[in-house]
């Protein structure tokens, strides 16, 4: 099973991944998780990474397509994977077509995760993430016990310096700019299934399992 998750800053791609990989046992690539453990390490991957995240821009595709390259010819995605977060631009998913086809793991689905601005605002402005581990809570809809610590690995959280009111206008913008000629290109092969991600969580996982169960 090779899928694909898509959706604007706030739409709970990585929520919804978590519920995923945990059901069908298939590695999760999140260029997200990739980038803020690179940055919480401060490695030169990271550092690079951290001055387009901070003035909410996506990372350049030569950074983002090489770790994706790596990460995906890699032993454990032979039985398949999520792809969170990847591919945004025409050039990535020119690039995600290479190396499938080195791997013969094409993308089966696209699961396109759709919410309003109103939801996404408070979702983003709400959100807090590990340092540590990349875990995502949510100070009203998702806390952790303890205020300001993971409950996963005891990790500091922190709100991202890019998720305003502001930056993440700019974000939405960016996505639609370039991230509709990635659907319009996946949609051709009948492959994008929209979801309606302002329902509830559990509702929103329902229908993306009944999409899902029809690749098995």
């Amino acid at each position: 099973m090779n899928i694909l998750i898509m959706g604007a800053a706030g739409s709970g791609k990585g929520t919804m991944a978590e519920k995923i990989i945990e059901k069908y046992r298939i590695p999760h690539i999140s260029t997200g998780n990739m980038f803020r453990s690179a940055i919480y390490a401060k490695t030169p991957l990271g550092l690079e990474a951290q001055k387009y995240i901070d003035l909410g821009r996506l990372v350049p595709d030569d950074v983002t397509i090489n770790m994706i390259r790596e990460r995906l010819l890699e032993p454990d995605c032979q039985s398949g994977y999520l792809v969170d977060g990847f591919p945004r631009t025409q050039a990535q998913a020119a690039a995600f077509e290479d190396i499938a086809k080195q791997i013969g793991k094409p993308i089966e689905a696209v699961i396109n995760l759709q919410v309003k601005l109103d939801d996404l605002a408070e979702r983003v402005t709400g959100r807090r993430l590990c340092r540590k581990c990349g875990a995502i809570y949510h100070i009203a809809h998702n806390p952790s016990k303890v205020e300001g610590v993971c409950d996963i690995c005891g990790g500091e959280l922190f709100h991202r310096s890019d998720d305003t009111i502001e930056q993440l206008a700019t974000r939405l913008q960016e996505h639609v700019l370039l991230t509709k000629p990635v659907l319009d290109y996946y949609d051709r092969s009948n492959l994008v299934h929209n979801v309606d991600a302002s329902m509830p969580i559990n509702r929103v996982y329902e229908e993306i399992n009944r999409i899902l169960r029809k690749l098995i």
